[in-house]
């Protein structure tokens, strides 16, 4: 093949892979064959030289694209040369001592505090443009948002969500198809939310790894100093340590006997002189720093033989493509099966029944099939439904073609689907487990969510159920009666339309005066334009009630319930922008969610923490020693009662 056409080729590939990882947060490749393509590309660029306008090799990070505010920074923020060997570590630390550490996974965010106070933080968008998220940041689990340093102070750190926080919020997504990939890609979106209600809930938190203004600071010309006085600010910065070239190997060695054990994700270390002058004296080329290196876990890879292709079906109808293969070790742990996202990327690795396949664990922790040594492509794509036996078909969306169940009454489908709607931020009708309605569905008791209020109908047929007898039976019919009683965003999340979370419900909710009719009528345009939601969303929500079925079931529902009047037109914002934190017991709400959804109901705002930005403190022990009463008492911020609040809030009773 013509070599420049070869690197045309590889450019638009390479680009096409970047925009939908960055921007998209989704795959069209493994990390595998990116990194493969890629140095295919730079040894091309070498041979051939020349580079084009548009290479990902002088091109670092996402394009801005989204509706946050927009700053150029004040200087550029490059990526690093990268190696997968340790020779090549040893010889960039030389006879210089460097600090070694994490190369977390997540987004670069720039900080920058004035007169003690965090002012600014945006992210490293395409390395010279960035977005400017302040507000999310300050509801990072553990930005400090004052400190004690008045001078104007620049850092830069890694934004990072650890695997047990993304396994919590994947657990809590019904649709497969709606899941996130990886940490990096729940990251990137929590960051760059336009609603930080959402950016609180994901557990951001955030570690420098570099300082770069601190004015009248003798650092001693020291980066580990630097590191050192970051820290005693009460900033998290990324572990470290000191290394010599003879003692590089060992501490490499170190930090991947640790990956197992940790929580966040990394894909790799950075070495930085430890020598600030010495670093800066070297310069820099276009798009590399000459004071850093990257150092890239060399993949551990496994041949193996591909045994089957699980199909797993969703609430949506998307049924995903899931490799199972003979089990082999890799980094330590067991392995027999990995995602394969989609017919697309299935397609792409050529995958048949018996094929010989190497798989690894992007960033020593996922499961993924890296390349196909056979090639055989006998996999049949199913042409029934595995759950209903109904049809499928294949659609294509965002360049990637997946397969989906077009049955509307597929079992996998209404199982998901009503288990979404008697969830606990939904209906939250307690004892209707999956495999329950499973049982319901089967016997004919549940056709459409309306059913679930009239399981009355089949008393005797399910008391003489396996599980149930007449005490379950009526614990069940009392927690449906309590289920009437609910409000409209609950019930809008109830119904499983794609995209929209409790959270979008509510804000949407709010947007329409929380009429039911203005809803079903909303266009597209001016849902896209309520800030959080955004066009993705608009569409989804607007082609729901396109169908005159959804609308009509919806009407029938708001038969079934009843939603307060306070909740169903425009409630007085008495706690507009008053911002709370509740901690402790509660006793006139049922638990602290009611009360955090009162709260909200009235223009008011709940975080976590106690802040300079806290109104008030609300705990029924006033005069608790507590950490949060005494953050209270040190700020000034008024600690009420549950009496206090409801005072304040003007509710003279709450059942």
């Amino acid at each position: 093949m013509d070599k420049k056409k070869r690197m045309q080729e590889l450019v638009e590939l390479l680009n096409r892979a970047g925009k939908a990882y960055y921007q998209e947060a989704r795959e069209i490749m493994s990390n595998y064959e990116y990194d493969a393509l890629y140095d295919e590309l730079v040894s091309l660029e070498k041979e051939l030289g020349t580079v084009l306008s548009n290479s990902p090799t002088i091109h670092v990070g996402y394009e801005v694209i989204s509706e946050l505010p927009k700053e150029r920074h004040e200087s550029p923020m490059l990526s690093l040369d990268k190696t997968k060997e340790v020779s090549r570590l040893r010889e960039f630390v030389g006879n210089q001592k460097a600090l070694i550490s994490w190369k977390l996974d997540g987004l670069t965010i720039v900080l920058t505090y004035r007169d003690g106070k965090l002012y600014k933080a945006v992210t490293r968008g395409n390395g010279e443009v960035g977005e400017v998220i302040t507000n999310n940041a300050k509801v990072f689990k553990n930005i400090p948002l004052q400190i004690n340093y008045k001078e104007e102070l620049i850092l830069r750190g890694e934004a990072v969500i650890g695997y047990k926080d993304f396994e919590r919020i994947n657990e809590a997504i019904e649709d497969v198809d709606a899941k996130y990939k990886n940490p990096r890609n729940l990251c990137s979106g929590s960051v760059r939310q336009l609603n930080n209600e959402i950016t609180a809930k994901r557990n951001v938190c955030f570690y420098a790894f570099s300082l770069v203004k601190a004015e009248n600071v003798d650092f001693h010309n020291s980066r580990k100093e630097q590191f050192a006085w970051l820290a005693s600010l009460g900033f998290d910065v990324v572990e470290h340590y000191l290394v010599t070239a003879d003692e590089l190997e060992d501490r490499v060695q170190f930090f991947a006997n640790k990956i197992a054990e940790n929580d966040f994700p990394s894909d790799g270390l950075v070495l930085v002189y430890d020598d600030i002058a010495y670093g800066q004296s070297l310069g820099r080329t276009a798009k590399f720093p000459r004071d850093s290196f990257a150092f890239k876990w060399a993949d551990e890879v496994r041949e193996t033989t591909l045994l089957e292709i699980e199909w797993s079906p969703s609430r949506t109808g998307l049924i995903n493509p899931v490799a199972i293969f003979e089990p082999v070790e890799l980094e330590g742990t067991t392995v027999s099966r990995a995602s394969v996202h989609n017919l697309s990327i299935m397609e792409e690795l050529e995958l048949g029944i018996g094929d010989t396949i190497e798989v690894y664990k992007a960033n020593m922790i996922i499961p993924q099939i890296a390349k196909n040594l056979t090639c055989s492509r006998n996999i049949e794509i199913p042409k029934v439904c595995p759950v209903c036996g109904g049809a499928t078909e294949i659609r294509r969306q965002n360049d990637a073609k997946s397969l989906y169940c077009i049955n509307p009454e597929c079992q996998a489908k209404r199982v998901k689907s009503f288990a979404l709607f008697v969830s606990r931020d939904a209906l939250n009708v307690d004892g209707l487990s999956e495999a329950t309605l499973e049982k319901f569905i089967a016997h004919g008791f549940i056709h459409k969510y309306t059913d679930i209020f009239h399981l009355d109908r089949h008393q005797e047929a399910i008391q003489t159920m396996e599980g149930f007898g007449e005490k379950s039976y009526a614990n069940l019919m009392q927690s449906i009666e309590a289920a009437r009683e609910t409000t409209l965003p609950k019930l809008i999340y109830a119904l499983g339309i794609s995209g929209i979370g409790l959270a979008n419900a509510k804000i949407i909710c709010k947007e329409f005066g929380n009429d039911p009719q203005k809803l079903m009528e909303a266009s597209e345009e001016a849902l896209s334009q309520i800030q959080g939601v955004g066009p993705v969303m608009a569409k989804a929500f607007t082609t729901y009630f396109e169908k005159e079925e959804n609308r009509t079931q919806l009407k029938e529902l708001l038969e079934e319930l009843h939603i307060p009047e306070e909740a169903a037109g425009e409630q007085a914002q008495t706690l507009q922008d008053k911002v709370f934190v509740i901690t402790g017991s509660v006793m006139h709400f049922a638990n602290r969610n009611e009360l955090k959804e009162v709260i909200e109901s009235l223009g008011g705002k709940v975080t976590g923490s106690v802040t300079g930005k806290t109104d008030y403190l609300i705990n029924n022990d006033v005069n608790s020693t507590s950490s949060k009463n005494k953050k209270a008492r040190e700020l000034g911020v008024p600690i009420l009662s549950e009496e206090d609040f409801l005072t304040l809030a003007g509710i003279t009773e709450q059942a």
